[in-house]
């Protein structure tokens, strides 16, 4: 869903109109089958049949065990529906244990009434042109996150360049100065099209470095994802582009997986079926943040109720929350219909577990084109918001930059920097991160239906997560001392990343402690601590001692 209901949640976004109509073949019709059990196909033990390495040490770090649902749909199950109806297969749902298959006459349909095996089956959609004539085969993909070799390192906010003010909106730069900018970490991002992802300058590196790990078109199972829309390349290009000087993202050195599951050419409630099968695909390879800036509440034919958006009800949500369950992130839009009659958050936004986001302006006041809620269950939403008016993005149409807004552009901001933050201490389940993040925010105390919690501090996020071990940005001259030689007092400078406690300890050349104290630094370059030294001390060589940031340092001084 576009547009007005915001399923893209974006106010201004270019198409390639012709790229989906052009398609040729009979009329197919959408259709959902569930399975009762998942009887003939593999065991737990066979996991690493269906799961990837990764996916599994994933899920292993935080605490997560592979169960029935991770199973895949039972083979014989779904060629029997094949069979009987002369369908071809769409999307398929490991976790919900149903299948969506394209049928050219609908009322073949019925043959798969009082099968044993079959709950029941749904109408999801139509295509008069029909929308793939092949079956979809196993994913396949690269688990391995590669190094960015070739990548200048972001450590000054100059460096930012057109990203700079989104950068500081949030202190995000400061998870970077900490040394976090995703290494290791894999997101993925589900959206309506990559155009020129493959060629843009500020995806270079990314492309370079081999840090998309993977592609696929769900609507029409293919790998082409670059010939479809710009809408995703404006997201990706917020967490990924690295152009320092120019332009650098939230997470730009994550590795990437791109899928397409979002339909320009109509809006359908098998787009959600699209989402999950794209959820699974990303939870087998090892993801562990999805970005979602779509949304749902209207089709074509038909629309959701107030009642559905509970936070548990839509196939979007249950794959939000499952995705939470298996050790993901689920980041996901809260939408733009808040100055509609609809005015709520959409789905999958509604979802238990999602961190929620919605856009503010550059003062942090509401966008009142935010969906707000709270869900039908009366859970409050949206979590948190980010920027979402001017936000810079590349343009997938030249080779440089534009502008966008919405809470399209808002979602993949925190996605990004939730990356950084989760890099620091990746064995914490998702729950946790999405609570540090909360907490960091300037509504944290004054929670409402607007914003949320508000708009995170992500260097506030970090003290919160108490890293100790984060490498000083600064460098092994973090910390400065003088007048050498001084007298009755000691200028100290000291550099580090957040605001935290210093630790000062004076001690002359036997090892007596002279002065021991500590001190509330502010994180930024170059804080002054002045030290009053008693008036009495002897002349001679002192060692000034300096703990902080999780690190220590020792600076020889002169006292005359």
């Amino acid at each position: 869903m576009r547009l007005r209901s915001a399923i893209l949640c974006v106010l201004t976004c270019v198409l390639i109109g012709c790229s989906y109509i052009a398609r040729a073949g009979a009329p197919q019709y959408a259709y959902r089958v569930r399975f009762t059990d998942k009887k003939g196909s593999l065991s737990l033990s066979d996991s690493a049949s269906f799961l990837s390495p990764r996916a599994l040490a994933r899920r292993h770090s935080r605490g997560v065990t592979v169960d029935s649902t991770d199973i895949p749909v039972s083979p014989a199950y779904i060629d029997s529906a094949l069979t009987l109806t002369g369908g071809k297969m769409h999307v398929v749902s490991r976790w919900l244990n149903q299948c969506v298959i394209l049928l050219t006459d609908s009322s073949q349909v019925n043959n798969l009434k009082g099968k044993p095996y079959v709950i029941d089956y749904t109408y999801l959609a139509y295509y008069p042109s029909g929308l793939h004539k092949i079956s979809g085969g196993n994913p396949k993909f690269s688990t391995e996150t590669k190094a960015f070799k070739n990548a200048p390192a972001a450590k000054k906010t100059d460096n930012y360049g057109s990203a700079s003010s989104q950068t500081l909106f949030v202190n995000g730069n400061y998870l970077h100065d900490a040394g976090y900018r995703g290494e290791g970490m894999i997101i993925t991002v589900l959206d309506a099209g990559f155009v020129s992802v493959d060629t843009h300058p500020v995806f270079d590196s990314l492309r370079t470095a081999g840090g998309l790990l993977d592609v696929h078109n769900f609507v029409l199972n293919t790998d082409d994802v670059y010939g479809y829309d710009n809408h995703g390349t404006e997201v990706l290009s917020i967490m990924a582009g690295n152009e320092p000087g120019i332009y650098v993202g939230a997470a730009p050195h994550a590795s990437y997986a791109l899928y397409i599951t979002e339909d320009d050419s109509s809006e359908q409630p098998v787009e959600m079926d699209n989402l999950l099968a794209g959820i699974e695909r990303a939870d087998s390879l090892g993801t562990d943040v999805i970005s979602v800036s779509l949304g749902y509440d209207i089709f074509d034919y038909s629309s959701l109720s107030y009642s559905d958006i509970d936070g548990k009800s839509t196939d979007a949500a249950k794959a939000a929350n499952m995705a939470t369950k298996k050790g993901i992130l689920f980041v996901s839009s809260a939408g733009n219909d808040g100055g509609t009659s609809w005015h709520y958050v959409l789905t999958p936004g509604d979802a238990d577990s999602t961190l929620t986001v919605g856009s503010v302006y550059s003062d942090k006041t509401t966008d009142p084109e935010t969906g707000h809620g709270p869900n039908a269950a009366g859970q409050r939403k949206p979590d948190v918001c980010d920027l979402g008016i001017d936000v810079i993005v590349a343009n997938a149409y030249t080779t440089g930059l534009g502008a966008d807004a919405g809470t399209s552009m808002a979602t993949p901001q925190i996605a990004g920097w939730a990356t950084c933050l989760w890099q620091a201490k990746g064995y914490l389940k998702p729950a946790a991160i999405r609570d540090f993040i909360i907490k960091s925010a300037d509504h944290y105390t004054t929670p409402d239906y607007n914003v949320g919690w508000g708009t995170p501090d992500f260097q506030t996020a970090l003290m919160l997560l108490g890293v100790k071990d984060a490498p000083n940005p600064y460098g092994v001259n973090w910390v400065t001392a003088g007048p050498n030689p001084f007298t009755n007092e000691i200028d100290v400078q000291i550099s580090v990343s957040l605001s935290q406690i210093a630790y000062f300890n004076l001690i002359d050349i036997a090892g007596r402690s002279i002065l021991k104290t500590n001190r509330l630094i502010n994180g930024s370059p170059g804080s002054i601590v002045k030290l009053q030294v008693p008036q009495s001390l002897p002349a001679g060589i002192y060692l000034l001692r300096v703990a902080a940031n999780g690190q220590k340092t020792t600076l020889k001084l002169e006292h005359h």
